[in-house]
C-alpha cells in the first residue's frame, strides 16, 4: 500500500497500482495549474469506511510514497476514466469498483460494463 501525502497531512493509503494512476492524473492537472476535487471512500479506519474529499491545488505540496521500488504499469483506459472525472464539475470520484479493477481484483472492463448497464437502466426507467 502506498500513501498520498497532501499538505503535510498524515497521508491517505491506496494500493500502489491505484496510487500510480492517481499520480499520473494529479501531476497532469497540477502541471496545468488546475485544481480539482478527489473523492473516495476511505476504508482504513473501519470496514464501512468514511467518505473523504480533498481539494488538490498546485500551491499545496503533494507526495506519493510507494510500497514497492518500481512504478506499476499504467493502463491507458483507466487514465482516460480518471482524467475525464478530474476534469468534470463533480471532481475525480474514485469508486470502490474502479479501484478494484485497477488493483486487478476484477476482470478488466468490469467497471465500464457495470456503468453501461446502469446507464441503460436509467434510460429505460
Amino acid at each position: 500500500m502506498g500513501t498520498l501525502i497532501y499538505d503535510g497531512a498524515d497521508g491517505f493509503t491506496f494500493d500502489d497500482r491505484v496510487l500510480a494512476h492517481l499520480q499520473a492524473v494529479i501531476q497532469s492537472k497540477l502541471r496545468r495549474r488546475e485544481g480539482f476535487l478527489l473523492i473516495w471512500t476511505d476504508r482504513t479506519a473501519s470496514p464501512q469506511g468514511v467518505l473523504r474529499s480533498i481539494w488538490l491545488d498546485p500551491s499545496i505540496s503533494v507526495q506519493f510514497v510507494f510500497a514497492g521500488t518500481e512504478l506499476p504499469e499504467l493502463n491507458r483506459d483507466w487514465l482516460t476514466i480518471l482524467s475525464e472525472r478530474a476534469n468534470s464539475n463533480v471532481g475525480l470520484v474514485l469508486e470502490d469498483a474502479l479501484r478494484a479493477e485497477i488493483r486487478e481484483e476484477v476482470p478488466a472492463g468490469s467497471y465500464r460494463e457495470s456503468k453501461a448497464k446502469q446507464g441503460r437502466r436509467h434510460e429505460v426507467g
